[in-house]
């Protein structure tokens, strides 16, 4: 029982560090990289379809990103969800290449993207940490049920709380490796 409550809390730590990990990606840095579009959404013939299904993303250079879409009718609606989107990119195009160039980032906006990247982290910290409080209830039901004895109860809780710090440090890690890398000129 209580290695099956342990398997769980691990998957669904794991599940809230890979959303950490994708909230990072959409956190602009100095380089250009294609996860930065992952949140952009085109409407492609009525179906809001992610832009990485409507156009390949090349990485041109270290601060430009190249869209090419699979149609050429689709370059007027990639761009305005490109101009919608949060990123502030400003797309130039050239028949049917969508250039993005990425602005160098100034200190100013290198701050306000490191607290955007602290309060993720901090959400990430928020779900392991209700993991742990969903798994320890559980704990506690199953020792109210008299399916396990209190040592067995005292035991699962230190593993359990195990994982959660080392998840939690997991977490640190990406936020200062993160951080580095927004400071990076």
């Amino acid at each position: 029982m209580i290695n099956e409550l342990k398997t769980e809390a691990n998957t669904r730590m794991t599940k809230a560090l890979e959303a950490l990990g994708n909230a990072f990606n959409k956190i602009r840095t100095g380089r250009a990289h294609p996860s930065l579009l992952d949140g952009i959404h085109v409407d492609y013939y009525g179906v809001n379809t992610p832009l990485a299904q409507a156009a390949s993303i090349v990485i041109e250079d270290a601060r430009t990103l190249s869209l090419t879409p699979w149609e050429k009718s689709l370059v007027p609606a990639i761009e305005k969800a490109i101009l919608k989107s949060d990123l502030g990119l400003n797309p130039t195009t050239a028949g049917a290449v969508i250039r993005l160039p990425l602005p160098s980032l100034t200190e100013e906006t290198r701050k306000v993207y490191g607290k955007q990247a602290k309060a993720e982290a901090e959400n990430g910290r928020i779900s392991v940490r209700n993991v742990r409080r969903d798994v320890l209830s559980s704990l506690k039901a199953l020792l109210k049920d008299k399916d396990i004895s209190e040592d067995e109860e005292r035991r699962g809780q230190d593993e359990i709380q195990k994982i959660t710090d080392s998840f939690i440090a997991r977490i640190d890690e990406a936020l200062v490796a993160k951080e580095k890398d927004l400071m990076e000129i």
